[in-house]
C-alpha cells in the first residue's frame, strides 16, 4: 500500500482544484471545521491518486459510495487506485491498494482511555494484553484504531460490532515511530487481514489490507513523486501469533 499524510497547511487557500460537484458538496457544509476536514480529506486522497495513477490532480474526483467508502473517478468514471481516507487534529491520512484490494486506514490521538471503554468495545484477550501494558496509555487507541481500519476494508465500518474482529500486535519492535506489523482476525469468517501501525507526535496511524510493509509518497512540486520503502513482509504472514 502507498500512503500518503497532508495538514490543512497543505491544502490551496483557493477551491479551483475542486471538482463543480465537490465545490456544491463544500457549500453545502455550514459549520467551519467541518468544511476544513473536508477539504484536507479531498485534498489528500486527490494527491495520492494523482501521485499513484500518474492523472493530473484536477482531473480527479473523490466521490462517497453508498456504504461510505471514497472511490476515485476521472471523467465520471471510476479509476484506481483503491483507497482509504482518514483525519484527525489537522492532519490526513491516505492510503492506496491496487485495484481489486480494500484497504482500510485511520489516524487517532494517542489519547488514554476509559476502563469502561476497553470493556465495551474490545475482546477478551485484547482487555488481558491492555492490563498486561498499564505502562502504554496508547494502547487501547491503537486496538481501536486497526478495529476501524479493518472495517473500513470490509466497508463495513461501525456498523459491525468492534468486537467482531481482534487485533493481534507483534509488540513493538525497533523505533516507536517506524511502521510496526499487525493483523486483524474476524473470529466468525475466519478472515485475517494483514496490517501496519505507527506512533509518531503523539498520533497513531494504522492501516489494514496488505502484508507488504507501506510505501510513503513523499511529493513534489507538480504532484511528481518519489517511493519510499521498506523491504518488510509483516511476520504474521510467516506464521501464527496469538494474544
Amino acid at each position: 500500500m502507498y500512503w500518503l499524510e497532508q495538514t490543512s497547511d497543505d491544502v490551496p487557500a483557493a477551491d479551483s482544484w475542486l471538482s463543480g460537484a465537490e465545490q456544491r458538496r463544500l457549500a453545502s457544509f455550514s459549520v467551519a471545521k467541518r468544511r476544513e476536514d473536508w477539504r484536507l480529506g479531498r485534498w489528500t486522497a486527490k494527491r495520492t491518486v494523482a501521485a499513484v495513477s500518474g492523472c493530473a490532480l484536477e482531473a480527479v474526483e473523490i466521490v462517497a459510495a453508498a456504504d461510505g467508502a471514497p472511490e476515485a473517478f476521472v471523467a465520471g468514471a471510476a479509476v484506481p487506485p483503491a483507497i482509504s481516507l482518514s483525519h484527525s487534529g489537522g492532519r490526513a491520512l491516505c492510503v492506496a491498494g491496487p485495484p481489486g484490494s480494500h484497504p482500510g486506514c485511520d489516524i487517532e490521538a494517542a489519547e488514554p482511555r476509559s476502563v469502561q471503554f476497553v470493556a465495551d468495545y474490545f475482546t477478551e484477550a485484547e482487555r488481558r494484553l491492555v492490563a498486561r501494558r498499564p505502562e502504554h496509555d496508547w494502547l487501547p487507541t491503537l486496538l481501536w484504531s486497526a478495529k476501524e481500519s479493518a472495517l473500513k476494508a470490509l466497508r463495513e465500518g461501525l456498523r459491525l460490532d468492534t468486537r467482531s474482529v481482534e487485533v493481534h500486535l507483534e509488540f513493538p519492535g525497533g523505533e516507536l515511530g517506524r511502521w510496526q506489523p499487525l493483523c486483524t482476525y474476524f473470529a466468525v469468517s475466519g478472515l485475517e487481514l494483514p496490517g501496519w501501525w505507527r506512533l509518531e507526535d503523539r498520533l497513531l496511524r494504522t492501516m489494514v489490507g496488505d502484508a507488504q510493509a507501506p510505501v510513503e509518497l513523499r511529493l513534489r512540486k507538480g504532484d511528481a513523486c518519489h517511493f519510499t520503502q521498506s523491504p518488510i513482509i509483516s511476520p504474521f504472514m510467516k506464521r501464527s501469533f496469538s494474544l
